[in-house]
């Protein structure tokens, strides 16, 4: 049997006549940029969120560098994140002028509230607590230390749509704003890039548009320099077909991260489904000793089962980062799991027969290895 570690093709054909039907309308619309359907996904999403207001751009790279740029960042200015996570995270703070300042993570791989705390100083102006995963990171400690600092909270929910906190408020509502990715690998997805920013915030919201719009207040007059990130129709019809599913494959997600804990070998280290959050597992990673992780995934990929790893090289180790001085020991978690972690196949089209056979070959590596 054949597993792959994701198949996005199951999905389209899944949504294949009404994906169709929408492709056709917006063609014989005539209207291919900022028109109805980028409205109604804006308000659909919003509502779903609970916020005021969202804003559709490009990506969710841009997303995030357009929040930090309302900011109004001066030379010096630390943004904290954690370092195991996607690139971007990082590339957006030096995008928007600021310096990223790197901290460690937990056992849940999430931002350590304790490093995090150590981290903050006199040129500290924001931190990105990564939903990692799909994940919601501790949002009462991290919101208490920032009420106190005055430290403004950017969430990078790219991985985290329709996750929540132990009281149920939604990954995208609980800081200044949240930056959202619509990658096709997401757990919202388009055809496409696309990316969405969610904000109780009028000023952030109204920059974020001119930000998407070459700065343009109308068609002639530019307020500000801009950029030309915008959803287009074609994908925002997208996103509206595939939102109505968000959360019948959320659930199918989290039904899938459940039975890997149920049936996994306790050799691995699983994460822990937690019953008063909504986590909504993006990925599903497990660690194992660092010496067999290779030999696991060697095993696995022999018989058929794709795997990968989110993400082999800390933000602070890239050689991006180089003139940032860090070196190898700084953050010793980070640089722990990044050696030992391996992420399984989920996505909602997932078949039981698909699941079962995972777990026995990844049940027969890491006791036979």
């Amino acid at each position: 049997m054949e597993v792959p570690f994701v198949d996005l093709s199951r999905e389209s054909e899944l949504l294949m006549t009404d994906l169709i039907k929408s492709t056709k309308q917006v063609l014989q619309s005539g209207i291919y940029i900022n028109g109805p359907n980028v409205k109604e996904f804006e308000r659909l999403t919003a509502e779903y969120f609970g916020v005021e207001y969202v804003i559709s751009v490009g990506n969710g790279s841009d997303a995030l560098t357009f929040i930090l740029r309302t900011l109004d960042l001066e030379k010096g200015d630390e943004i904290i994140l954690p370092a195991n996570s996607f690139i971007a995270t990082a590339w957006a703070v030096i995008a928007a002028g600021a310096k990223p300042v790197f901290c460690d993570v937990g056992n849940d791989m999430l931002m350590d509230v304790e490093d995090f705390e150590k981290k903050v100083g006199s040129k500290t102006i924001g931190v990105i607590p990564v939903h990692l995963t799909g994940r919601v990171f501790d949002v009462k400690n991290i919101i208490e230390i920032c009420e106190k600092r005055n430290i403004q909270i950017i969430e990078d929910a790219a991985q985290s749509f329709g996750a929540f906190d132990d009281e149920k408020n939604k990954t995208g509502s609980l800081g200044l704003a949240g930056a959202f990715s619509l990658h096709p690998l997401k757990n919202l997805s388009l055809y496409g890039d696309g990316g969405l920013i969610t904000t109780n915030n009028k000023k952030l919201a109204y920059k974020s548009y001119l930000y998407r719009n070459h700065g343009l207040e109308d068609r002639d007059h530019a307020k500000i320099w801009g950029y030309n990130s915008r959803l287009d129709e074609l994908q925002a019809a997208f996103g509206i077909i595939k939102f109505a599913k968000i959360e019948e494959f959320t659930k199918k997600y989290i039904e899938i991260a459940s039975f890997y804990n149920e049936n996994l070998s306790s050799y691995f280290l699983k994460p822990i489904i937690r019953e008063n959050f909504r986590d909504v597992y993006h990925n599903y990673v497990v660690r194992v000793p660092q010496y067999k992780r290779e030999l696991i995934r060697n095993f696995l990929k022999s018989n058929g089962v794709g795997s990968a790893i989110h993400y082999p090289i800390p933000l602070h180790l890239q050689e991006c980062s180089k003139d940032l001085g860090y070196r190898k020991g700084d953050i010793p978690n980070v640089e722990n799991f990044a050696e030992s972690m391996i992420s399984l196949p989920i996505y909602p089209t997932m078949k039981k027969n698909e699941l079962e056979y995972v777990v026995e070959i990844a049940n027969k590596a890491i006791i036979e290895i």
